[in-house]
C-alpha cells in the first residue's frame, strides 16, 4: 500500500479523502480544490486529476 504513495507530496489520508468524495459524491476537481481549501490546503485541480 505505502508504494501507491510513494513520492506523493500530500499525505495518503488527504489523497483518499479527495479520491473517495470524488467517486462517492460525483463532485468535479474544481469543487475538491474549492473543498480542501476550504480545510487550508492549497490543492490544484490538475493534482487532484493525476
Amino acid at each position: 500500500m505505502d508504494e501507491l504513495f510513494k513520492g506523493r507530496h500530500f499525505e495518503r489520508q488527504v489523497i483518499v479523502l479527495c479520491v473517495r468524495w470524488y467517486l462517492r459524491f460525483k463532485l468535479s476537481v474544481r469543487d475538491l480544490v474549492e473543498m480542501m481549501a476550504e480545510r487550508g490546503l492549497a490543492v490544484a485541480h490538475t493534482t487532484i486529476m493525476r
